[in-house]
């Protein structure tokens, strides 16, 4: 029996990764290919995915076997790995209502909400640097329906539809 030197031994483990390390990755790309079951098509539109990974993700829907969708999870699984699972990951994160990154990009927009009610130009130009696809009419329209419902004690449906507004130019520049 040959001895062999302990560098050898340790460069050995640290570039082998253990077996329960590459099923832990396996579960979370699978769990991450199950939450892009739920997404919607448009929704799937704003992600940069396969072919296959986007073909896959349509057919999930069709295994109504419980052992059949987890063989099918099990795929979508093994194409997750080659895609950039932090980017998709990140927008996953921000659908979903649970998560501090949801919470985050809703305060955001309302932070932008909360700016355009001022009433200020410069906080309406700011808004339209940093998101130049948003139609400025409207935001001006709704911005004075807003401010106009406030001084009269009204409910605020056009602040309400601002922040509609407001949240779809968001996700459609994200």
């Amino acid at each position: 029996m040959t001895d062999f030197p302990e560098e050898h031994d340790n460069d050995q483990q640290e570039d082998e990764v253990s077996k329960s390390q590459v099923k832990r990755e396996m579960r979370a790309y699978q769990e991450l290919g199950r939450r892009l079951t739920e997404l919607k098509p448009h929704q799937l539109d704003k992600l940069d995915l396969t072919d296959e990974l986007r073909k896959a993700l349509e057919e999930a829907h069709r295994h109504t076997a419980r052992g059949a969708l987890k063989r099918h999870l099990s795929f979508v699984g093994k194409l997750m790995q080659v895609q950039d699972v932090e980017t998709i990951q990140a927008y996953v994160d921000r659908l979903d209502s649970s998560s501090q990154a949801h919470a985050e990009f809703f305060h955001q927009m309302e932070r932008w909400r909360d700016r355009l009610l001022t009433g200020k130009p410069e906080e309406q130009q700011a808004f339209m640097e940093a998101y130049p696809d948003a139609e400025r009419q409207t935001i001006r329209q709704l911005v004075r329906q807003a401010m106009k419902e406030a001084a009269e004690d009204k409910p605020p449906a056009a602040s309400r539809k601002l922040f509609k507004l407001i949240r779809e130019v968001v996700e459609n520049a994200a």
